[in-house]
């Protein structure tokens, strides 16, 4: 298992690992939630009740009783008769009624008509009414979720947003922290290659120029082709120095720098996978060439890996002028790649090869989107058939006079 399929592994089960203390701590609230509504309806009953006894009964001590037991609920409640008008209410707002003394003595009450219709029409939605004879007419008494129950209903989804929100802030502070660790110890590293290479590869270029001199070969195809190699020691040696640090893009015709990397590369693999070279040789776009070179090898390497036998690898340059890009479309005729893996070839630490660090892709990317301000994706593949890479690069201009 290479690490990128470890370290998914590891975030689906940490996933799983939340979404079972999640759902636990949202059932056991859910029970509890369960359990005190019905302990609610039953002191919805019980006032009901203490109402019906308060009207049929006489007898003061056991009035005082029903009083006690009636004041003691605290389940919001509102009694209509069966024309639906108002008769009680129980554990609502006091200042949206009014006690008005008559002339005669009698008092009435006065509610505010709506509010009390909208807390009617809430409960009517939350419960089925408790229904009672008094004195040959029928009430109905509704009753809504008291305060402390409809808090426990949405405590558990605050709970585990801020505990989320919590989370997830401390991750992002935690990868980036890490993240930035991690580039300064690359960067460091790739500094320090470049330096080390730096001297083998000054003796080599100085080796050549003596067998130069001394067999008086200086057109010997063979040591031509080593000073292009050491040549291309010291360019790997530059990129290495370039990390880390912003480079210097210049404005150069794409066709004519992919041309010579492809000229470059084709001698170097194996003569059954041919190369093709298409497109626009006039489009212009910002390159830093020794970076974009690696940009190249990486995906060309992957294509001859991609390629079992004989094959072929095409590249072509087109532009978009109206969106200011051009685009390199680099074909091979390989095993493919599956939809779902479209993103994740570009992971760090992914790879189908059972030797490599699988960072090939990802360094691409890197130099593409962070250095060069462009894009790069899969913009087709089909299993047994082939894959083609697109880069998006901002197009500057066309090289007018180069094209007259």
């Amino acid at each position: 298992m290479n690490p990128y399929q470890q370290k998914k592994r590891w975030k689906y089960s940490l996933l799983t690992f939340a979404v079972v203390i999640a759902s636990g701590s949202l059932f056991y609230t859910n029970y509890l939630v369960r359990n005190i509504a019905k302990s609610e309806r039953t002191r919805a009953q019980v006032w009901a009740m203490s109402m019906k006894q308060v009207l049929a009964s006489d007898d003061n001590d056991f009035l005082n009783y029903v009083f006690a037991v009636r004041d003691s609920s605290t389940v919001p409640a509102i009694v209509t008769d069966d024309r639906g008008d108002i008769e009680l209410s129980r554990g609502l707002d006091p200042t949206k009624t009014n006690i008005k003394l008559e002339a005669e003595g009698n008092k009435k009450i006065i509610y505010d008509p709506a509010y009390f219709q909208s807390e009617l029409a809430y409960m009517k939605k939350q419960h089925e009414p408790i229904k009672l004879s008094v004195l040959g007419n029928t009430w109905l008494v509704y009753y809504k979720d008291s305060a402390l129950l409809t808090e426990l209903k949405y405590f558990p989804y605050i709970q585990l947003s801020v505990i989320a929100i919590f989370l997830l802030t401390a991750y992002t502070a935690f990868s980036s922290s890490r993240k930035s660790e991690q580039d300064q110890v690359w960067v460091g590293l790739a500094k320090e290659t470049a330096h080390q290479l730096g001297t083998p590869i000054s003796s080599l270029m100085a080796w050549i120029e003596l067998m130069k001199e001394k067999f008086n070969a200086e057109e010997d195809p063979l040591i031509t082709e080593m000073e292009n190699d050491v040549k291309r020691l010291e360019i790997v040696a530059d990129r290495f120095s370039k990390i880390g640090s912003k480079p210097k893009l210049e404005e150069l015709k794409v066709y004519d720098v992919v041309k010579d990397f492809v000229d470059y590369f084709r001698i170097r693999v194996s003569k059954n996978i041919s190369f093709e070279m298409a497109g626009n040789p006039y489009l212009k776009a910002g390159l830093n060439v020794p970076l974009f070179d690696w940009v190249l090898e990486n995906l060309l390497k992957n294509a001859v890996n991609a390629i079992e036998g004989k094959g072929k690898i095409k590249v072509e340059i087109s532009g978009n002028k109206i969106k200011k890009q051009v685009f390199i479309d680099i074909t091979d005729t390989g095993k493919g790649i599956p939809r779902s893996k479209f993103d994740t070839v570009f992971q760090p630490g992914y790879t189908t090869r059972k030797r490599g660090w699988g960072l090939g892709l990802s360094l691409t990317k890197r130099m593409i989107e962070n250095y060069h301000d462009g894009q790069i994706f899969v913009r087709e593949s089909e299993l047994g058939k082939g894959t083609t890479f697109r880069i998006v690069l901002k197009h500057t201009r066309d090289d007018k006079q180069t094209a007259a």
